[in-house]
């Protein structure tokens, strides 16, 4: 019995350093991932209840695509890149929760100026470029 715990915790030390040899360098999981692969679940379950055919067929291939996505995702090298996939999910998703103020972009240099809600038509100015402009919050 001992000879077999001991070849199991060799084992699972040797797949464990493989795995994180493996993921040495790749992206992982972040928001967006959880986001993905739950809308994959969601799909996935609706597959199996919706008894149409052309939409089971195609809530089917939605989750096995969004899974997909999900996986490439994790495994990617190119962590700069998902990790500002993941920003701008962020923002924009915090930009959805925010009732108190509006965002707009700065017609000269594209900054985001953020203002409050319910101020009728102000003035802005962009504090990057200092342009003023007009907008109804």
């Amino acid at each position: 019995m001992n000879g077999i715990s001991s070849w199991l915790r060799q084992f699972s030390a040797r797949l464990g350093a493989g795995l994180r040899s493996f993921m040495a360098g790749r992206y992982g999981t972040d928001k967006l991932n959880m986001v993905i692969l739950s809308a994959g679940l969601v799909a996935s379950l609706l597959s199996m209840w919706i008894s149409a055919p052309g939409w089971n067929l195609l809530f089917f291939a939605l989750s096995y695509a969004l899974m997909i996505w999900a996986i490439f995702r994790s495994l990617s090298r190119n962590t700069y890149r998902r990790y500002q996939e993941n920003r701008k999910f962020l923002q924009f998703f915090f930009r959805l929760k925010d009732r108190d103020n509006r965002y707009f972009d700065c017609p000269k240099c594209r900054q985001v100026v953020r203002v409050p809600r319910g101020k009728g038509k102000i003035a802005i100015t962009c504090p990057k470029c200092k342009e003023k402009f007009i907008r109804k919050t």
